[in-house]
């Protein structure tokens, strides 16, 4: 089946997956003071993180317009869309609405839009699993196995900073400020598409042993199952991960990206994320 992929650019890629997948990606809008960038392919995450450290102000995401969505969709392609989770941006809502839109026109094109329930490396998961079932299943198979996938897939994220989250109001700044102090690092996860917290431990090298441990409560079938780990700025970290990670389950595969602009605004410098 002749298929394209569009996805926000929420979905996190290496440039092999870039080039497997041939992925086409909308950007959203970032958002600092009154500084606006656009997360495409010249987006420079680095220069991200400092500014995000010297600004006070809370960095803002903006989702793509459905105008976006109505270029990238141009095309013979039968067009498969995976999107941040619709509990947290409008970016599902705006995919949508740029395929009925598109659907206006031309009546006759397929265009069926995902909500991953999740973000970053989930959605690269997810994109993975579209190519797979396209290889030999219907367009109604692929959107129900997907959807299946979807539904049981499980996303974990461990901050190392608490800053944005604090700056931005989700976090009280005086529990905030403590929990920097002790060196609280929360070990966040996803319920239904939105975003909970799962665990936490004193210590960096302790938060890091429970998202290596958590795994253990979802460990059903893990060798039918591909890893995906999201760094921001820390690969040696993600290497670790994947290292210890091989001592203890047996993954069918497990890739490692970072993070472009959208995740590391949520993930901020050191974060890790994983999906499976």
């Amino acid at each position: 089946m002749n298929i394209k992929i569009v996805a926000d650019s929420g979905c996190d890629l290496n440039p092999e997956l870039q080039k497997k997948l041939n992925i086409k990606l909308v950007p959203l809008t970032i958002n600092i003071g009154e500084n606006e960038y656009q997360d495409n392919e010249s987006f420079n995450v680095k220069k991200l993180l400092n500014i995000m450290k010297e600004d006070n102000n809370p960095p803002k995401t903006a989702s793509p317009s459905p105008n976006l969505f109505m270029e990238a969709y141009e095309g013979d392609e039968n067009v498969f869309v995976i999107t941040l989770s619709s509990k947290l941006s409008s970016t599902y809502n705006n995919a949508i609405l740029a395929k009925n839109m598109f659907l206006e026109d031309k009546k006759e094109k397929f265009i069926h839009v995902f909500d991953s329930l999740s973000a970053s490396i989930g959605e690269t998961l997810v994109s993975l699993k579209i190519q797979e079932l396209a290889q030999n299943n219907t367009r109604s198979k692929i959107i129900e196995k997907t959807n299946k996938y979807i539904k049981e897939m499980k996303t974990f994220f461990l901050l190392e900073s608490l800053d944005n989250l604090i700056k931005a109001g989700r976090m009280n700044k005086v529990k905030g400020k403590l929990a920097s102090f002790l060196s609280i690092k929360p070990i966040m996860g996803d319920e239904n598409g939105e975003i909970k917290l799962v665990d936490k431990a004193r210590g960096s090298k302790r938060a890091f042993k429970k998202l290596v441990n958590v795994i253990d409560k979802h460990n059903d079938k893990l060798e039918e199952k591909i890893l995906g780990i999201a760094h921001c700025n820390c690969l040696e970290k993600a290497e670790k991960f994947k290292e210890e990670v091989l001592k203890k389950y047996n993954f069918k595969d497990i890739i490692i990206v970072e993070t472009g602009g959208l995740s590391s605004v949520y993930a901020n410098d050191g974060g890790i994320i994983i999906s499976f």
